[in-house]
Order: structure tokens, then C-alpha cells, then sequence
């Protein structure tokens, strides 16, 4: 059985003050523990006078629960940036990746990717000393999407707070030279701005940090996962790495049909007979999208905010007590490629908020394949 530092004891024992920032320290620690890659953790923990002789002792090690996707092999390492719950990390270690960092700031998907992976990422980038950062092979990253996305008010650069973050990947590749990198953003990047934003971005990677870089929109409904999920990714390479033989996957355009993955006689939250009636819901231009066990077809992109716009964009299931629902947890992992053992320790409004914002696994995964056989 894996093992991961356990919560409830290391509250007991750390100092509140930076107590999330020396949980997240040693729970990499333990992850890595025994590879040179820990050592750097180690260094840092112990300068904070954390003993870590006493550890076991302490019970700072909780046996009973297992990490359901721990690091296995090591064919490469990798960093997962803006991680998320973890849909970069799940994609890379299935293919023999290494997790050695990972980073994310909104607290309730810190709990889910600690639940998998018994690792608390560490917060704020904006915040993370470079040089703590082990070395590793691939950056991987969806940097924030909302200020080019067309739902939000694609603000770009200007935003405030995420449309400069990634600037702060750019400082990270130019430090640690990795190998490769993949980046995932929204469709709309290419256009935001009259392109002068993926043009800026696509300056930085080639000219300053030169890089070989190649960028294609990719469907995940070609890649096997039943919902129509348009994405911008980058694929980067060191130019003294050969990648010539380097190419976007192509996908299949045969679909897969939602239908098989709706759970039938589902309890899940039902949608008000009263906003059934209301106009709002009744708009005539393809929203919202009804399905049922016999939809044939992808459903459309599952967003961040599905909880909240559900009445005017969101795909709902026939059944439940007023005869339409939301999607359950299940339905939700099989839109966004995640396994139903994949753990989820939050609530459904955050569930829904957290499958938004995540990588389609599958469509990272062929990526990814593609990516180490020309490390």
C-alpha cells in the first residue's frame, strides 16, 4: 500500500504559519522519498526545523489510505503546473511518468488531487522560488483559460491576476531548460486580440526561450471521450533534442455516443419543474441539450461553471424526480476520460466546477506518448 503524510496528524505538529506550504513540502517528499529528486524536498523541510527522523514516529505517515495513482515508473519526470485535479498528472503517469512538483492555488482542488495522488500541490505560482523546483523532463500546464475564453470577457493580458500567468511558465522553462512541454488553453486563444495574444505567447516560446513549438486545436471527441471539448495545445521541444519526427495526432473522427455512459435509474440533483416551464430554459437554439441512454452523439463542452449557466448551455439526462437532472459524478469522469475509481472528496457544486476546468485525459495522453518517443 502507498503511502501519504496524513493530514490530521501533521495539523498537530507543524506551525499554522505556512502549514499548507510544508504539506504540500512533505508529501512530495514522501512520494519521492529514496530517488535524488527528494533530496531537494528534504533540504528545504529541513531548513524549515522540521525533524524528519521523527516522522514515522510521529504517525506522520498514514497507512490506511491508499493512493489509488501513485508514481510508478520512470521513464521521464514531469511538473504539473495550474494542475488542477490532476488530468495532466494522469495522462503523463500513464505513460510512465514521474510526478516531481506540482502547483495549484484553488484549495478544493488541492483535496482532490491529494486524494489520488497523496500529494498536496504547492499554491500560488506567482509565489514559488524556481530553484526548489527539482529537475525534471516535461513542463506540462493548462495555464487559466477565462481571460480568453468566449464565455468570459476574454481580457487576455490585461487581466488583472491570470492573464499574466503565463509569463511565470515562461520564467520556469527559461530556469529549468526542460526537455519538452505541453500547454493547453481554450480554442479562442488563436483569435483573441486579432491574434496578437497566441502570437505574443508563440514570441516567448520560439524567439526567447527557443524552443521548437508546435500548436494545434484538438477535439477530444476524436479521442475517444464522448464530449465535443475544443483545445488550443503547444507542444514544445529543446532545439538540440531532435524532434523532427514529432507530429499532432490526428484522432478519429468516429464518435462515441454519451448514451452508453448515462447511468440508468440515477439519483442526481433534478431540475425544477417550475424552471422546466420558464423561458429561459426553452431556447431554441440548441440549449440545453437533452439526453438519454440512447444519445448516439458527444455531448457539448462540460464548463467550470455548469453548476451555475446550467439553463441557458448545459446538457441535462432524462430522469430523476421531475423528469430532468444533472449529470452524476460517473457521467461527468467518462465526459472528461477520468476512471470511475478516480476519487472525489468534494462537493457536487465543486465537482462540477473541478471537471470543468480539467484536461480531457485521453486527448493528454496521445500527446504525451508522442511526446517522450522523441525525448
Amino acid at each position: 500500500m502507498t503511502r501519504t503524510a496524513n493530514y490530521s496528524v501533521l495539523k498537530k505538529y507543524l506551525p499554522k504559519e505556512d502549514f499548507h506550504e510544508n504539506f504540500a513540502l512533505i508529501s512530495h517528499y514522501i512520494q519521492l522519498q529514496g530517488s535524488e529528486k527528494a533530496k531537494k524536498y528534504e533540504t528545504e523541510i529541513l531548513s524549515r526545523n522540521v525533524n524528519l527522523s521523527l516522522l514515522p514516529q510521529k504517525n506522520y505517515f498514514n497507512q490506511s489510505i491508499e493512493i489509488p495513482y501513485s508514481n510508478k515508473d520512470e521513464k521521464f519526470s514531469f511538473i504539473d503546473l495550474f494542475a488542477g485535479i490532476g488530468g495532466f498528472r494522469m495522462a503523463l503517469q500513464n505513460c510512465g511518468g514521474e510526478c516531481v512538483f506540482s502547483s495549484e492555488w484553488d484549495e478544493s482542488a488541492k483535496q482532490t488531487y491529494f486524494a489520488n495522488y497523496g500529494e498536496v500541490p504547492f499554491g500560488d505560482i506567482t509565489k514559488i522560488n524556481v530553484d526548489n523546483i527539482p529537475d525534471f523532463d516535461v513542463l506540462a500546464g493548462g495555464f487559466p483559460c477565462q481571460p480568453f475564453s468566449s464565455i468570459g470577457k476574454r481580457e487576455g493580458f490585461k487581466h488583472k491576476t491570470q492573464g499574466t500567468l503565463f509569463f511565470y511558465i515562461a520564467d520556469i522553462i527559461k530556469s529549468k531548460q526542460p526537455k519538452a512541454f505541453i500547454l493547453e488553453n481554450v480554442a479562442g486563444l488563436l483569435t483573441h486580440n486579432d491574434g496578437n495574444t497566441y502570437q505574443t505567447i508563440m514570441d516567448v516560446l520560439e524567439k526567447e526561450l527557443e524552443y521548437k513549438v508546435t500548436t494545434k486545436i484538438l477535439n477530444s471527441a476524436d479521442f475517444g471521450v464522448p464530449q465535443e471539448r475544443k483545445r488550443l495545445y503547444f507542444v514544445g521541444f529543446r532545439k538540440d533534442l531532435d524532434s523532427s519526427n514529432f507530429k499532432m495526432p490526428e484522432g478519429n473522427s468516429n464518435h462515441i455516443g454519451i448514451g452508453q455512459f448515462v447511468e440508468k435509474n440515477a439519483i442526481g440533483p433534478s431540475i425544477s419543474k417550475h424552471l422546466q416551464q420558464s423561458y429561459i430554459f426553452k431556447k431554441n437554439d440548441g440549449h440545453p441539450e437533452i439526453i438519454d441512454s440512447n444519445s448516439n452523439f458527444p455531448v457539448k463542452t462540460l464548463c467550470a461553471s455548469y453548476h451555475k449557466i446550467q439553463r441557458i448551455t448545459g446538457t441535462f439526462v432524462r430522469g430523476g424526480e421531475t423528469g430532468l437532472r444533472l449529470l452524476t459524478e460517473n457521467e461527468c469522469k467518462a465526459i472528461m476520460g477520468y476512471p470511475k475509481e478516480f476519487k472525489i472528496p468534494v462537493s457536487r457544486t465543486q465537482m462540477y466546477h473541478q471537471f470543468g476546468n480539467s484536461v480531457a485525459v485521453p486527448v493528454v495522453e496521445k500527446l504525451a506518448e508522442r511526446i517522450v518517443s522523441n525525448l
